[in-house]
């Protein structure tokens, strides 16, 4: 046995590594003892825990194949049951056909549906759509928006307001949060303690909805919000403006930012707007809420009342709202907005 300088570099830092392949590892190491010469095969074999026909035969086989003798030589194995054709029928099926008894595939329903073609089992299925990274049974929601020539225009113009907010007026973010249940548990939670959480009961008993409409002040953070006293429809929220009217400086313009809702374009609801030239309103681009400040209160409320509140009543709910919005504005604080309006780029 003999090895070059590189060469035992090389296999020492094999030897010493803890990354590699255990029997990469040991060979390294009886292939260095072998050269060193003071072992016999039989030696080696009882220093490494092998067998002295194994050591032989690595010796033998780094005299022929050089370092190639570290990894172990291709195996054939059983030959594939189900070659290409059987995988891209599995492909197929899954991405291009339905189901017809569910809404799915499940490994059963594809097993089923190939039968009569491939005959291969639910378990082999299961291989092969891991193999191809494929999951039939998630799904993510998402809206295929349609093409707005003007939305790049039409979200940049609310950003300035929210960014560059006219000194002649105050900027106000409307919208409504509709059908808020109201909803009891049958059973009192049972209160957190050491080592374990609130336990929360199941079963729920339902007290009927209510509507909520709310104004935010961009410069302040402070919520003019006030329940709708019946549908969400043009005259309600005309009603809402005539109190915002009132209890805004009557000095001051009022730029309005709210969405495409029936209520907020109606007939009746421009009729008034025009009749209050002080309104003045940028409606965000469809289908783009996220550009409504006011939803990011919407989310502060859910998070911090409704996700976890126990509601007795239409009333109790609607109290309960009202309050959380009064607390709100006594600490209130404006968002910081840092969206510009241009076109998001991929990192």
């Amino acid at each position: 046995m003999v090895l070059g300088a590189a060469q035992r570099q090389r296999f020492k830092k094999l030897a010493g590594t803890v990354s590699a392949p255990f029997d990469q590892v040991r060979r390294a190491r009886i292939l260095l003892d072998a050269a060193d010469g003071r072992w016999g095969p039989v030696a080696l074999g009882r220093r490494h825990g092998v067998h002295a026909d194994t050591v032989r035969r690595l010796c033998a086989r780094f005299a022929t194949d050089g370092e190639a003798a570290l990894v172990d030589r291709p195996r054939p194995g059983r030959p594939r049951r189900y070659g290409p054709d059987a995988r891209l029928a599995v492909l197929a099926a899954v991405t291009e056909t339905a189901p017809q008894a569910a809404s799915q595939w499940s490994h059963r329903l594809l097993a089923e549906h190939l039968a009569p073609t491939v005959g291969m089992s639910p378990a082999q299925i299961g291989r092969v759509l891991a193999d191809l990274d494929l999951k039939p049974h998630r799904v993510r929601g998402w809206l295929n928006r349609p093409a707005v020539p003007d939305f790049a225009d039409r979200a940049a113009a609310v950003c300035d307001l929210y960014l560059h907010p006219p000194a002649d007026g105050v900027v106000i973010s409307v919208d409504e949060k509709t059908a808020i249940h109201a909803r009891s548990r049958r059973h009192p939670t049972r209160p957190i303690r050491p080592g374990s959480p609130a336990r929360r009961e199941f079963e729920y008993v339902r007290h009927g909805t209510v509507s909520l409409v709310a104004a935010m002040d961009v410069a302040t953070g402070e919520v003019l919000g006030e329940i709708i006293p019946g549908k969400n429809n043009s005259a309600n929220f005309t009603w809402f403006l005539t109190r915002l009217d009132e209890a805004i400086d009557p000095t001051l313009k009022i730029y309005l930012v709210m969405d495409n809702g029936s209520s907020h374009t109606a007939h009746a609801t421009r009729r008034w707007l025009a009749a209050h030239p002080r309104f003045v309103v940028t409606y965000t681009p469809k289908h783009a809420s996220w550009l409504n400040m006011v939803e990011i209160f919407f989310s502060t409320l859910t998070r911090q009342l409704l996700r976890r509140g126990d509601f007795t009543s239409r009333d109790n709910l609607a109290n309960k709202i009202l309050h959380f919005i009064e607390v709100h504005d006594r600490t209130a604080k404006p968002y910081r907005w840092t969206y510009t309006g241009e076109p998001l780029k991929a990192a």
